[in-house]
């Protein structure tokens, strides 16, 4: 592994990162006072930085402009933390690059997906992204991800089956003889069981709102202070049951109004126009889970 991808997979280890989503109003678009808000909020948190630009951050949907004003955003606003972007191709991640993040998330490539991962780790070290098929994902076998974790400009993988825990499991055991490479969960379904699968980070929607309940997560999973880690779990569980549901596409929706709930954004720039409309009543139940969340974690 690459010296400047080893360092990063230090400042993640046992770190949360919030996939953070985009402020949006209907009528006017990027809120960016709203986004101006969410930063400073989410800098009084404890996570290890923030993901932007990818699917939470309805990166490849952006117009350019906007994409590099949320990217300047965050890195403005975080500049000691780790800003991971989402990139598709050689020309976003020059992107990213140019607009100060320290890390690539790839979004899955199916055709020769080695040497795709070599001409982005080109511009910065590189996350693998395994995302379930039905998100776009592809389902690389084992030997291929043996290959990819192998590249130098790699410092880990990403996970996200969704449903699947024997992926999960099967892709922890190859993790397993590649103790450099870092395992960073991105199971919101199952965030809990994932960490004592072995994933040393967390790279998930759902740290869009209550990250400091995730985190603390985290932490007792590591400290081995199982009764919280119980306690945590149950309450995260609740969360991700709530937002990350059928239509799986609502869940940007769902995390934006989960962080106006906690008081990240203002409630009137929670729009998401690329994904599915969702009922009034969807939204009631994300304001109750995190109003139950924040009462049970104050």
């Amino acid at each position: 592994m690459s010296s400047d991808a080893a360092d990063l997979a230090g400042r993640l280890r046992r770190g949360l990162v919030p996939a953070v989503p985009v402020p949006w109003r209907k009528d006017s678009g990027l809120d960016e006072v709203a986004l101006a808000g969410y930063v400073r909020w989410m800098a009084r948190q404890p996570v290890a930085g923030v993901a932007v630009g990818v699917h939470t951050g309805r990166g490849r949907h952006l117009a350019p402009a906007d994409r590099r004003r949320v990217l300047a955003a965050w890195r403005n606003g975080l500049p000691e933390r780790v800003i991971v972007a989402g990139a598709w191709d050689e020309a976003s991640a020059v992107e990213a690059r140019e607009g100060g993040a320290d890390a690539i998330l790839a979004f899955p490539c199916r055709d020769d997906p080695l040497a795709y991962h070599e001409r982005l780790a080109r511009q910065l070290p590189v996350i693998l992204f395994y995302l379930y098929e039905a998100a776009g994902g592809v389902a690389w076998p084992m030997a291929s991800l043996r290959q990819l974790l192998a590249l130098r400009g790699v410092l880990g993988i990403k996970v996200a089956t969704l449903d699947s825990v024997m992926t999960f499991q099967d892709i922890a055991s190859v993790m397993r003889d590649v103790p450099d490479k870092l395992l960073i969960t991105g199971e919101d379904r199952f965030l809990g069981y994932s960490l004592l699968l072995g994933a040393e980070a967390a790279l998930i929607g759902m740290g869009a709102a209550l990250p400091d309940l995730q985190a603390g997560l985290l932490r007792a999973r590591f400290d081995q202070d199982w009764g919280r880690f119980v306690q945590l779990t149950g309450l995260c569980d609740d969360f991700a049951r709530a937002t990350f549901r059928a239509p799986m596409e609502g869940y940007v929706r769902r995390m934006l109004w989960a962080a106006a709930a906690d008081g990240a954004i203002p409630p009137d720039a929670c729009e998401d126009p690329w994904g599915p409309a969702l009922p009034p009543h969807e939204r009631d139940a994300v304001e109750q889970v995190v109003r139950r969340a924040r009462s049970a974690r104050d």
